[in-house]
């Protein structure tokens, strides 16, 4: 069992500032951590190779120098291999410029069974990335998974999380899968394992190492831009209805049917 986790380095904060002049984040005196959501892709590949006595799991991810940390964290928690697509090529990557660049680097690294990474990254919140790379590399996919089962034969159950409940879906493998935090509970970082990621070496793959088209990659290839960011106005307090129910409803009836009518 060989599988490809994707992570995403993303501020540790919820303070998260804008610069209007380029439209990207602060990034600057802001600490980073792998995303939240990517941690629970770590684990699940750790467990199905744990599961399968055999295997590899390889981390990867797209950034600037200092993602190496990330993926030295990755290591650090049972990753055997860790790969960083860094170049400034790739800068200013929407999510279908990292789909390719990412799925590119997968093509590069060649055998693996199953694409895992978290649902969403709490910085952009798209959930684009995951369904993105299996499209570039022609693979199903399966979003939301809440339980994954490798099953002989090749192909993988999978319950995905609803609004609702959950169904489930069988995928023949490889395919990429997003995960959510119900799927298990990350493990912490051993000694032996904080000591193997310190001594790691971490391959570091740019676009000449890639078969990719130049034009694709980063934000010359990025199809969407951001074009506007602002702040939300304050909203000033709502309007509180007390009283018996019936006396309420002509109340809330009486103050929405000018707006209705266009009148207020």
């Amino acid at each position: 069992m060989n599988a490809v986790v994707l992570i995403k380095q993303v501020p540790d904060t919820t303070d998260v500032r804008i610069d209007r002049e380029t439209n990207t984040l602060i990034r600057e005196g802001v600490p980073s951590i792998i995303n939240p959501f990517d941690m629970y892709a770590i684990e699940e590949a750790l467990r199905m190779c744990e599961a399968a006595g055999e295997g590899k799991v390889t981390v990867m991810s797209m950034g600037p120098p200092q993602v190496e940390s990330a993926l030295r964290e990755a290591i650090a928690l049972g990753a055997d291999e860790a790969i960083l697509l860094s170049d400034r090529a790739f800068a200013g990557s929407d999510t279908w410029s990292t789909s390719y660049t990412l799925a590119a680097g997968i093509r590069k690294l060649g055998d693996f069974d199953v694409i895992l990474c978290g649902k969403q990254a709490i910085d952009g919140d798209t959930a684009q990335v995951g369904p993105g790379v299996a499209q570039f590399l022609g693979i199903p996919q399966v979003t939301y998974a809440r339980k994954l089962t490798v099953e002989d034969g090749g192909s993988a159950l999978v319950e995905r999380l609803l609004e609702d409940g959950y169904d489930v879906v069988r995928t023949p493998l490889p395919a990429v899968v997003t995960v959510v935090k119900e799927i298990n509970e990350p493990r912490l970082p051993s000694l032996k394992g904080k000591m193997k990621a310190k001594k790691a070496e971490i391959t570091v793959w740019s676009s000449d190492d890639l078969e990719v088209d130049a034009a694709e990659l980063g934000l010359d290839g990025s199809p969407t831009r951001v074009v506007r960011i602002f702040a939300p106005e304050a909203r000033e307090g709502g309007t509180v209805f007390e009283g018996e129910v019936e006396d309420t409803v002509k109340s809330l009836v009486s103050e929405l049917t000018p707006i209705l009518k266009g009148e207020g």
